[in-house]
């Protein structure tokens, strides 16, 4: 199973910027798809967005279209995403995760085979 670790969470302010990472274990697979999804307390995890591997295709929430971007890097088997214009709203774990699918836009939580342990990003207003 591969490990997905995700870094770069932290507190910003308002109109600010982060870019979270997520490396995984060892190769992905051309065929699978990569997303982020996030969670804020009392609430369930949602999507944000997702990428797929061979091709880079993305799909991204309403609510996030405009301000982030999904990126990968198949040499180091890291995807990425920018974070801009963050928002309080935007407060939440975020979480990496990974798919056995080429699928893009379906993007509920249990069509996801495999998770990072999440990183924290706290945005002050």
């Amino acid at each position: 199973q591969v490990q997905l670790v995700e870094s770069g969470g932290g507190l910003v302010q308002a109109g600010g910027s982060l870019r979270l990472a997520c490396a995984a274990s060892r190769p992905i697979f051309s065929r699978q798809t990569m997303g982020w999804f996030r969670q804020a307390p009392g609430k369930e995890r949602r999507f944000v967005a997702e990428i797929s591997w061979y091709d880079a295709i993305t799909f991204y929430a309403d609510d996030v279209k405009g301000r982030f971007t999904i990126s990968r890097d198949i040499t180091k088997n890291t995807v990425y995403l920018q974070m801009n214009s963050l928002k309080p709203e935007d407060t939440a774990v975020y979480y990496c995760a990974g798919k056995k699918s080429s699928l893009i836009g379906d993007v509920t939580p249990n069509t996801y085979n495999y998770w990072g342990q999440g990183t924290q990003v706290t945005v002050s207003s």
